[in-house]
């Protein structure tokens, strides 16, 4: 079991490491580009994924007060 959750461990910092957003960010990209591609709109897909990038970017950078 000891493997197991060292396993687990390992993937968790490996894909998420210090910023969550950018982990979900990267995923749901991946996956909105899947799904544009899959249904024949690769010219959404072109304009839309370079879009959800600069704002993964931008939502995980620290708020400055």
């Amino acid at each position: 079991m000891r493997y197991v959750v060292g396993f687990g461990r390992f993937w968790y910092d490996f894909l998420v490491g210090d910023s969550i957003v950018l982990a979900l960010g990267g995923f749901a990209t991946l996956g909105v580009g899947m799904l544009l591609v899959h249904f024949g709109s690769h010219l959404a897909a072109e304009v839309a994924l370079p879009l959800m990038v600069v704002a993964t970017l931008a939502a995980s950078l620290p708020l400055r007060r």
